[in-house]
């Protein structure tokens, strides 16, 4: 049983009062989305007999191009707001949305992150 996660879609939505850019603000949503997915599904160093052995971009898990789902972006603008920003604003509601989706699939919760498929696996041979 295969149990490795994967995104297909996802919906980014921010109300950051009177938007300036909407490309720049869409596109650091974005950013910020595919790097916490990429931090709650794969990313951790790994160790090896001689100590650390994801030393480069070949070995260290990362979330690659072709596993970035499909992301839109909803920006509520509020002109006459105060400009609010939006920062490193996508990185906590990630893991927290994918969480919530893995237990509406499977019916366990993971608190751990990265949810490997190890994990998931132990989260529902537990469960």
């Amino acid at each position: 049983m295969s149990v490795r996660i994967s995104l297909q879609r996802a919906v980014v939505s921010v109300d950051s009062g009177q938007i300036v850019n909407p490309d720049s603000l869409s596109n650091q949503l974005e950013g910020g989305f595919t790097q916490a997915a990429s931090w709650t599904l794969k990313e951790q160093v790994t160790f090896g007999p001689d100590g650390v052995s994801s030393v480069d971009w070949a070995t260290y898990p990362i979330l690659r191009f072709q596993e970035v789902p499909e992301i839109e972006t909803v920006l509520v603008n509020r002109p006459g707001m105060p400009y609010l920003g939006i920062g490193e604003g996508t990185h906590g509601p990630v893991p927290a949305a994918i969480g919530n989706a893995v237990f509406d699939a499977v019916g366990v919760r993971l608190r751990r992150i990265p949810f490997t498929p190890e994990r998931v696996r132990t989260a529902m041979d537990a469960g």
